[in-house]
C-alpha cells in the first residue's frame, strides 16, 4: 500500500514523506485494513523494526488533527519515554503539542490540559489516575508499547489495572497494543476487545547460528 492511498491528513503524509516513507510495511497495511484509522482497537504483534511505532504515530496524529481528543502513549521505561518524546517532537511539533510526563508521582500535572500527545510510563499514568487528573476525560486513544509486559511480575499488575480502569472511565477510548513478543496474542486481543494484527516480516532476515572458536555456523 502506498502512503498516498492512506486516509490520513495531508500534513502527516508530508512529514512521513520527508522521513523517506512512501510505502507501508505489511503490518502497517494490515492494521489499516483492520480499521485502526476508523477507531478499531488493535493489537499489533510483529517482529522488532517491522514498523509498529508508525502505526501508533499515524492514528495518534490523525485523531489529534481531526479533533477526537488527546493521545496517551505508555512506555515501560523513562529512557524510552525520553527517546520517543525527542523523536515525536522532531517530527510533529509543528502540528500538535507533545509532552513528556514521567516524574513527580504526587501531582495531577494539570498543565497537560494544554498538550495533545502525552508520553508517560505506566507508573506515572497510574499516579495521574489516582490524583484524578481532570484532563483524562479528553483522552481518545491509549497506545501501550511493549504490552507483553502484562506478564511481567513487577510491572504487569499495574499495567493490567491501568488498561482496565481506562476502559471504564473512557467508554469510547481506542486501545492500541504494540509488541514483538506475545505468548497468547489471541487471548490478549479478546481481552482488549481488539483486532489482532500479526505478521512475520522483518527488515533484516533473522538467522540463528552457533559461535565456536572464532567462527559462526549458521543454521541452514
Amino acid at each position: 500500500m502506498k502512503l498516498n492511498e492512506v486516509q490520513i491528513p495531508s500534513e502527516i503524509k508530508e512529514i512521513l514523506s520527508k522521513e523517506g516513507i512512501n510505502e507501508l510495511r505489511p503490518a502497517q497495511e494490515k492494521a489499516i485494513k483492520a480499521g485502526v484509522l476508523e477507531g478499531e482497537n488493535i493489537l499489533v504483534c510483529t517482529p522488532t523494526a517491522s514498523g509498529k511505532t508508525l502505526i501508533a504515530e499515524m492514528i495518534g496524529a490523525k485523531n489529534i488533527i481531526s479533533g477526537k481528543g488527546k493521545i496517551i502513549y505508555i512506555v515501560p521505561l523513562v529512557a524510552l519515554a525520553n527517546e520517543k518524546h525527542k523523536e515525536f517532537k522532531r517530527k510533529y511539533s509543528k502540528l500538535f503539542k507533545i509532552a513528556l510526563s514521567v516524574g513527580d508521582f504526587d501531582s495531577s500535572d494539570s498543565y497537560l490540559i494544554d498538550y495533545d500527545f502525552i508520553i508517560c510510563t505506566a507508573e506515572k499514568l497510574d499516579s495521574l489516575i489516582r490524583h484524578h487528573a481532570p484532563w483524562l476525560k479528553y483522552v481518545a486513544t491509549v497506545i501501550i508499547d511493549e504490552i507483553h509486559l502484562l506478564n511481567d511480575v513487577s510491572r504487569g499488575p499495574t499495567l493490567e489495572i491501568l488498561i482496565t480502569v481506562m476502559k471504564q472511565i473512557l467508554e469510547k477510548v481506542q486501545l492500541i497494543g504494540l509488541s514483538a513478543t506475545i505468548g497468547n496474542p489471541l487471548e490478549l486481543a479478546t481481552w482488549l476487545n481488539a483486532k489482532l494484527v500479526q505478521d512475520e516480516w522483518r527488515p533484516v532476515p533473522l538467522k540463528k547460528g552457533v559461535y565456536y572458536q572464532g567462527e559462526i555456523e549458521f543454521k541452514s
